[in-house]
């Protein structure tokens, strides 16, 4: 997984002002030496936007036009702000602040609050859910979490837009949102949350932004300090701006127009937390002045993906297709993107993990492989067919790289040696930095080859592997540095949370995918009611849920996989459909009425079921899968893995229940995986309730594929026989 820029790891540092410019294209170029008034750049997927503002400061920096601590460079996640910190060090700007609207609100707002209100500043909480769901108990109303998330999103949608309780009602009908329970029940909601945080001295995330506001209108005082610390002002992703964004750094500006906003209206899809393109798109008219530059060479991505995205974008209706941009490849040529229809989603999952096992085995690397999907809820079916497959994987959003146990404790270690290295002897034949880390890391459990699996064992050995390699390209790009200078680049990356490439295929939602890039992407479960979600249902909603697949298709730069199943489960009713955004872009469909078609001449793939050996037919009618006790039909993953409703009395055998989990816990422990990649919870439920006597019954039960079959069949039939293993006869 890399960052939206494919640059080496270590560049060095540009010598004179006219360096940082070499390399640039002339739109990049014209966007850099633009540093006076305001600009307006309209950055398509893959343009190389962020390379072009970084290298904007950079150039005024080295060139003495711009003063490092006047800067102030916004964007919208830490990881974004981090890397853009990165590479400012890398081309010579050190002391420009790079920040989210959130970071650099928060920081003016803890300075000045004893000035401006007086007093300690109130705490911040980190989970606002447990206040609504206060809030919901004093109104004596009932939420399932379900709609205990879903209001919250409520209330924040409305902090962000400025709506105050009392305008709710009228504001979510204006904006068409489909309200999770009544308005004016939510209004409700929202006022008493306000009055509880009131109560017990606290604020939210949302209340940074507006408490900052709200400083800067009352004092001027305090907005003329603010104003004479930041005379330059640089914001990224600026289609995702929202309303109460936009006032925060119209304040910040004051008079001045010394702003530069980089955006792409076709990359908007965070609507639902109040972003809006307007801003971006109306740019020109509140600033007649400006200079606008559009970047349209993509550097990412091959001809075939490019043709795909502009395909999509040739469809799209609304305000933000009147300016789209239309992208020219610079790459070589690639493979068409490659289109597959499936059974049923296992089916799609199975067949999505033998290619990626395939590619890996061809020497693509695990973290240059990326499976997108539209909710988080589909990942854990890939979780597990890549586990089945031994392909190691890490889920996007998971657990931030330098703040895993294995990292922390390698980084103290390394800085130990960095320190006291001339009395260890593990250290006495290392004769260079990369052979010095590989010895300190051996101590915490780095080996040669890695460890046999995909669990946590193989988790822990890929988390130093990335510390092995970083220090590898860290002596290339200096060669002599020390293990001191090492860990002062560690440190630096620590802090920007600028984390080394890890060896694992991510798996990541498609919101959660924006900014990356990948050499392979599988977008999967591109099929009528998941692209578009079902619940898009007005125009523009469903615009912004092709600009999401936009997005998902712009990740990949030379290769993309595109599947869709037909039904949910094995034996469901086939009656799924691929995208509608697909129609004139894959082979064989028709453009939608009145619409161009775009798109290639790759051949369509059929899928598979569990059974490698056995082709479906396209369109098989299949009997759906029903409860075995009550008949009703089963939609639900986990009910379907049981055979049975959640609510349905079991008949499990508690005793044989508990003796598989043993034995569940012992292959795990021998294969070096988390317990759910031998079998799952449920799996092992719908074993002791049906307590198979052979193969083929043991064979339908959900989660049993013919590998789990074949590696796993003999040891649980033996042991729902009654039968003990031990010794020789237990399968390893």
């Amino acid at each position: 997984m890399t960052a939206a820029t494919h640059s080496t790891l270590f560049p060095r540092v540009p010598d004179s002002a006219d360096a940082v410019l070499e390399g640039l294209d002339p739109e990049q170029r014209e966007v850099a030496t633009a540093l006076h008034g305001p600009v307006c750049v309209l950055a398509g997927a893959g343009t190389g936007k962020t390379r072009a503002i970084t290298h904007r400061i950079a150039y005024g920096v080295r060139a003495g036009i711009l003063q490092p601590s006047s800067v102030l460079a916004v964007t919208f996640t830490n990881r974004a702000a981090g890397e853009m910190r990165g590479r400012l060090r890398q081309l010579g700007a050190v002391g420009v602040q790079a920040r989210t609207f959130h970071s650099a609100a928060l920081r003016q707002l803890q300075y000045f609050w004893p000035k401006a209100v007086g007093g300690s500043m109130p705490r911040l909480v980190d989970r606002k859910i447990q206040l609504v769901a206060d809030a919901a108990a004093a109104c004596r109303i009932r939420l399932d979490r379900g709609e205990l998330r879903d209001v919250t999103g409520e209330i924040e949608w409305s902090k962000v837009t400025q709506t105050v309780p009392a305008d709710y009602a009228a504001a979510a009908a204006k904006a068409g949102r489909d309200t999770p329970r009544d308005p004016a029940e939510i209004a409700q909601l929202y006022s008493v949350y306000e009055d509880l945080k009131r109560d017990r001295s606290v604020i939210d995330f949302e209340d940074v932004l507006l408490l900052t506001v709200a400083v800067l209108q009352d004092r001027h005082d305090i907005a003329d300090q603010v104003r004479a610390q930041y005379q330059h002002f640089v914001v990224d992703e600026y289609q995702d701006v929202s309303p109460l964004q936009q006032r925060l750094l119209e304040l910040w500006l004051g008079e001045r127009d010394n702003l530069c906003v980089v955006g792409d209206a076709s990359q908007t899809i965070y609507s639902f937390t109040g972003a809006t393109p307007d801003h971006l798109l109306g740019f020109r008219a509140r600033h007649p002045g400006a200079t606008v530059v559009k970047l349209v060479r993509d550097y990412r991505s091959t001809p075939q993906v490019v043709h795909l995205a502009n395909g999509l974008l040739a469809q799209a209706r609304g305000r933000a297709a009147d300016h789209r941009l239309e992208l020219v490849s610079q790459r070589e040529a690639g493979p068409e993107p490659r289109y597959t229809e499936y059974t049923d989603e296992p089916a799609e999952a199975e067949g999505a993990a033998r290619r990626i096992r395939d590619l890996i085995d061809a020497g693509v690397p695990a973290s240059e492989i990326a499976v997108l999907f539209r909710t988080n809820s589909q990942s854990e079916t890939y979780e597990q067919a890549l586990a089945d497959a031994g392909v190691p994987y890490q889920l996007r959003g998971a657990e931030r790289f330098f703040e895993r146990p294995e990292v922390r404790k390698s980084i103290v270690a390394l800085r130990a040696a960095a320190r006291f290295g001339r009395n260890d002897s593990l250290l006495d034949d290392a004769v260079d930095l990369p052979s010095q880390v590989r010895a300190v890391l051996s101590s915490e459990g780095w080996t040669p080859q890695p460890p046999a699996g995909s669990g946590a064992v193989r988790e822990r050995w890929e988390s130093l592997a990335a510390l092995v390699n970083l220090a590898q390209d860290f002596t290339a790009a200096k060669p002599g540095a020390t293990l001191a200078d090492l860990v002062a680049e560690l440190d630096e990356r620590t802090g920007a949370q600028h984390a080394p490439t890890v060896q694992g295929v991510t798996l990541a939602s498609l919101h959660s995918a924006k900014g990356l890039e990948w050499d392979v992407v599988f977008l999967v479960g591109v099929a009528e009611g998941m692209m578009p979600i079902t619940y898009a249902k007005t125009d523009e909603q469903i615009e912004e849920e092709r600009r999401l697949l936009y997005v998902g298709v712009t990740r990949a730069r030379e290769r993309l996989y595109v599947s869709w199943a037909l039904s949910r489960s094995p034996g469901g009713r086939p009656n799924r459909r691929p995208s509608r955004f697909l129609d004139g872009l894959r082979p064989g469909s028709t453009a939608t009425a009145g619409r161009g078609a775009a798109g290639g001449d790759a051949g369509v793939e059929r899928g598979f079921t569990g059974r490698a050996d056995i082709a479906v037919p396209r369109r098989t009618q299949r009997t759906p899968a029903r409860c075995r006790v009550c008949g009703r039909t089963l939609t639900d993953a986990g009910e379907m893995k049981l055979m049975r409703c959640e609510d349905c009395p079991s008949d499990m055998d508690e005793g044989l229940y508990e003796r598989l989990r043993e034995w569940r816990a012992d292959q795990a422990g021998r294969s070096g995986q988390p317990a759910f990649c031998v079998f799952t919870d449920k799996t092992l439920m719908a074993i002791a309730e049906t307590v198979p006597d052979d193969e083929h019954e043991l064979a339908r039960i959900p989660g049993v594929g013919r590998r789990k079959l074949n590696r796993y069949g003999a040891d649980v039939l033996a042991i729902c026989a009654g039968q003990v293993l031990g010794g020789d006869d237990e399968k390893t």
